[in-house]
Parts: structure tokens; sequence; C-alpha cells
């Protein structure tokens, strides 16, 4: 084009960085003139082709969205193919693989030394000594005199709330006795509004 500004061809091989803006201080009006002129058609070029770049991009993509219906790919396929590429790629890794390497080497220090069996056995044994407990304590005649009386009170609950007896002699169930009593099921109490609330 010409000395003052390098092409856009030229900013994209330099690795994508813009060009400064151009000094235009030393050109006479004319040649600041003939310069924007050249910078505006260059632009008007540019931004037809991104038009034209984003029209074919979308169409490529419509047709391939197509070509993946068609032969059964979803996203959500995709998703877990990638995922799953990704993990395997991390598996195999040196960073992954010598992390692994040191963990199990933790591991098997620590499940080896005499600490860690002391404390397994002792855990053990206090866990099974406590189970042991629990089972005489249930077959104890305390825990079975708390155990029918528990289930007598529960029984009781039962059935006072499940019936009641009338005067007259006859077994209703709670609902039916209040509606004898009332005339009506109980209900919560209803509020008669004179306004509407705004």
């Amino acid at each position: 084009m010409n000395n003052v500004s390098p092409t856009t061809e030229d900013a994209m091989a330099a690795g994508d960085q813009l060009p400064p803006t151009a000094d235009l201080s030393h050109l006479t009006l004319e040649e600041k003139r003939k310069q924007e002129e050249e910078w505006k058609a260059e632009l008007t070029v540019i931004e037809e082709d991104i038009a034209t770049l984003r029209a074919v991009l979308s169409a490529k993509i419509r047709r391939s969205s197509e070509l993946k219906r068609n032969l059964g790919i979803t996203v959500w396929k995709e998703l877990t193919e990638d995922v799953n590429q990704g993990i395997k790629n991390v598996k195999e890794s040196n960073v992954y693989q010598t992390v692994e390497t040191k963990v199990g080497q933790v591991t098997k220090a620590v499940t080896d030394a005499p600490i860690y069996q002391k404390t397994t056995s002792v855990i053990g044994g206090l866990a099974g000594n406590i189970s042991t407990k629990i089972g005489q304590m249930r077959h104890s005649d305390s825990f079975k005199s708390f155990e029918e009386k528990v289930g007598s009170a529960y029984e009781n609950v039962k059935t006072k709330v499940g019936t009641t007896v009338s005067r007259s002699g006859s077994q209703q169930s709670l609902d039916d006795n209040l509606r004898s009593r009332s005339g009506s099921v109980a209900t919560s109490p209803t509020i008669h509004e004179e306004k509407p609330i705004a």
C-alpha cells in the first residue's frame, strides 16, 4: 500500500499484533485526506470479508450439525468423549504417573507402620466391645421393662387418639366425634377481610 500503514496481512504475519497508531503530523492536509480514504476503503473490504466469513462459517456449522444428527452424534456424546479423552490424557501424563506412584508409596508406608497396625487393632477391638455391650444391654431385664413401657404408652396414645367412646357406648373416630359435636370437622379459623390487601 504505502509507507505509513502496514497492510492487514503484514500485521497478521507479525503475530496478530495491530500496528501502532499512525503519526500523520508530518503529512500535508491533502496527504492526510488521501491516507484516510485509503484506510476507509481497506476497512470496507475487510468488513465485507468478515461478513462473508461469518456467513460461510454459519453455513458450515449448520451442515456440521446436520451431519452429526444423521450420524447419531449428540452434544452429550461429544462432551462425554471429550471428557474421557481429557481424563485419558491426564492419566497418561508424567505428572500424574509420578503423583500416583508417590501416593502409592506413602499409602504403603502408612499402612505398614507399627502405629497404624496398633491403631487399627485398638479401634477394631473397641468397636467389637461396644457391639457386645449393646447386645448384652438389649437382653437385660431393665431394657426389656423399658421397652414394654414405651410400647404400652405408644399403644395407649394410639388408642386414645384413634377412637373415642361416646356416652352411648359406640366407638367413633376422632373426626366423627368432632363432627358430631360441632357439626363439621375442625378447621383453621377463617379471617374475613373487609378490604382486599393492596
